[in-house]
């Protein structure tokens, strides 16, 4: 259950966005900051915490989960480290899954040779 679950919240978050694409003058690249925004939004007025705990992966996995993540890590090294915390804590928070698509986009670019578009 926990997969449809996560896969029903996480398809609504996409399906928002995608409304948003097709709705408004809006770019993707744009969108995306709009989905990373609100994460970190709701994660500063403690909202996206329940909201993570009830639907799982179909909130962690979507841009706004890497919003609270960053704001989840900021929050803590501030809490640590004080004023530095501010620089220091969305890099260490997001640094793993950063490095990790890193690496496997670059696998992926070795195994299928990927070429420029012709214009």
């Amino acid at each position: 259950m926990d997969y449809v679950k996560a896969f029903i919240i996480g398809g609504i978050i996409c399906l928002l966005a995608q409304i948003l694409m097709d709705n408004t003058k809006l770019m993707p690249g744009r969108v995306m900051v709009i989905l990373v925004c609100t994460g970190v939004i709701l994660g500063a007025v403690g909202l996206y915490e329940p909201f993570l705990n009830y639907a799982g992966a179909g909130a962690s996995v979507p841009l706004s989960g890497f919003g609270y993540n960053l704001w989840k890590g900021v929050k803590e090294s501030i809490d640590s480290d004080g004023f530095l915390g501010l620089f220091r804590g969305g890099f260490k928070m997001a640094a793993v899954g950063t490095s990790a698509a890193l690496i496997f986009s670059y696998i992926a670019s070795l195994i299928f040779q990927p070429k420029m578009p012709k214009n």
